[in-house]
């Protein structure tokens, strides 16, 4: 599991200039082989407590993510796969990943 947050700047952060919640669901969309407590959201994606408290509910209702189980009192999340607003996000999220890769290749000496 990871100690610190998982991608520097992940493709919606970028696309959404520095949004707390973009930075949630880049975490989220890059770490799916576990599922995560608020504070680990918000530890491993850099940002608050408060606000992934504030905004789990909303990503939860919109299906984008997923409360798994419980693990004592936490409740778990991951990205909710099954749901469209789920999967459409992964995809949206690996194509903004691939363009920025695409563009910095494009700057690189020697590139056609």
């Amino acid at each position: 599991m990871p100690k610190a947050k998982i991608l520097e700047s992940g493709p919606l952060e970028r696309l959404f200039s520095g949004n707390a919640t973009a930075k949630m669901l880049d975490f989220m969309v890059a770490s799916q082989e576990y599922d995560y407590s608020e504070s680990d959201i918000a530890r491993y994606s850099g940002t608050s407590l408060r606000h992934v408290q504030m905004t789990l509910p909303r990503l939860v209702k919109s299906g984008l993510l997923v409360q798994t189980r419980l693990s004592g009192r936490s409740k778990m999340y991951r990205l909710d796969k099954q749901s469209k607003s789920g999967s459409a996000l992964e995809k949206f999220a690996l194509m903004l990943a691939s363009a920025d890769v695409r563009n910095e290749l494009a700057m690189m000496p020697g590139s056609i």
